[in-house]
Order: structure tokens, then sequence, then C-alpha cells
């Protein structure tokens, strides 16, 4: 693969991933709409890879509070806020699991990659997200995670499995809804982001390393890095507009792409 190639893959994903406009799709379209080969799920892998130490080094305060009470979690007490993180993220995180697997085993996941799936999801998810970040109040806050609302946000997760949806914009979305602000409700989003990957990443290695190379490593490797810096780029811009501004213009491209996607798959 050539390295403008690699460079425009780690692009789309790094700066996709956490923002609300659905890296899968993004990802899905590329050949789709551009003639260029797809990169297949190895490459998907290391972009993954990348977003993930990301959002760990820029999130690392709050990763180092749920790694410390993992190890209470596991001994089944979770009297201290660092152990309810670490139960609330382990929480949130078997919805999309279960659902991935019986996607992957029943072939739907492939099924449901094309233009038009993803068109609906774009517009529909996009508007969604309008509706509650504009009627929703904003009155709890990080502090505020119960179990059950990870319970809640983790069934909101799950959805981003269409592709289209965007698993940041999803969860944000279930965060409004159950009154988080701004800031909050993108930073819990953001944490629910590892454990998911992490998942993610597993399955699709597991998958691809009986066809490994050394070219599909050095591959790996560079858009590894190249997404890492585009995703640590987009979360360094993201997070602090997230105090100023609502969430509009994400939603305003996702209300145009998806409707330019619907006229290309039913013209």
């Amino acid at each position: 693969m050539t390295l403008t190639h690699l460079l425009i893959l780690a692009l789309i994903q790094g700066i996709t991933e956490f923002l609300p406009i659905s890296s899968s799709g993004h990802l899905i379209l590329l050949p789709g709409l551009t003639g260029m080969a797809d990169q297949g799920q190895a490459l998907d892998v290391a972009v993954h890879v990348g977003t993930l130490g990301a959002v760990v080094l820029y999130f690392w305060s709050d990763v180092k509070d749920a790694l410390q009470g993992t190890g209470r979690m596991l001994t089944g007490k979770v009297d201290t806020p660092n152990a309810r993180l670490a139960l609330n993220l382990l929480i949130a995180t078997i919805p999309v699991i279960i659902l991935g697997l019986f996607l992957s085993v029943t072939g739907l996941s492939e099924a449901l990659r094309s233009i038009k799936v993803i068109g609906w999801t774009m517009l529909g998810f996009g508007i969604l997200l309008y509706v509650i970040d504009q009627r929703a109040p904003e009155t709890r806050t990080f502090e505020d995670w119960t179990l059950r609302q990870a319970v809640i946000m983790g069934l909101w997760q799950a959805i981003a499995l269409f592709p289209g949806t965007s698993r940041s914009g999803i969860t944000i979305t279930g965060a409004r809804q159950l009154g988080y602000d701004r800031h909050d409700g993108a930073r819990i989003a953001m944490l629910m982001s590892i454990p998911t990957i992490l998942a993610s990443g597993a399955l699709l290695t597991i998958e691809v390393a009986a066809d490994a190379n050394a070219q599909v490593a050095r591959d790996g490797a560079i858009g590894a890095a190249l997404a890492f810096l585009a995703a640590l780029a987009a979360l360094a811009i993201m997070m602090p507009l997230t105090k100023k501004i609502s969430f509009t213009p994400y939603v305003v491209y996702r209300v145009i792409l998806g409707a330019v996607l619907l006229w290309i798959a039913y013209t």
C-alpha cells in the first residue's frame, strides 16, 4: 500500500474516531467512492490501535484512575470512585460485545456495509443528536456516572455497530439524553471507547493473524503511528470546543453527507 493511501486512511480513522461523524462509515466509503483498494481488516486493526493510544494518552489521568480501581473491582469491592469507574466502563462494554458477536456470526455485519445504510444512519442519528443536544438539560457531571447509567450508555453504544452511526456520536447522544453536560458527556464517551476498541481490536487480530506478513506489518505500523497523531489532534480540538459550542456543526456535516449518500444510493 502506498504512503499516500496509508496517510488518507490514518487521517480518516484518526479524525473521525472521536468526532461524532462515524469512522467506520468513512472507512467503508473510502474504497467505495474513490476506487481505492479496500484496506482490509489488518489495516483496520492497526489504525484502531493508533487511535486507542491517542485516547489513552489524552485521558491518562482518568485511565490511571480506572486501572487503579480495576484490582479492587475484581475483588468484588466497588466502594471507591476508581473502582466504580472501572466497573462502569466494564459494564458499558458488554452490550456492544454481545451484539458485535451476533452480527459477526450471522454475517449481518458485512451485509450492513452499504452506502444506503450509511446514508440513513448518518442522517437519522445526526438529527437525533441535534434534537437531544438542544433539548436535554445539563444537570449531571462526570462524577455522577452510575452503574445504571453505564448500562444505558452501553446500550446506546451498541447501536454504533451499524455503519454510519458513530460510536462517539451515539454515546454522546446517550449521555446528553441522561442530562450530562457536553464536555463530561463526551469525556465519558471517549473513555468508553477504550475497552470497546480493545475488544474489537482483539477480535479482528485473531481473524487476520494467520494472513499477516512483513509488508502488512510495515503498513500497519505506519498507519497506526499516523492515526495516533491524527486522533490526538482531533481530541485536542474537539474536547475544549465542547465547553464552548454545541454539536450542531457535526450534525450539519452528517446531514449533508447523509443526504448526498442517499442520493447516490437511490439514483
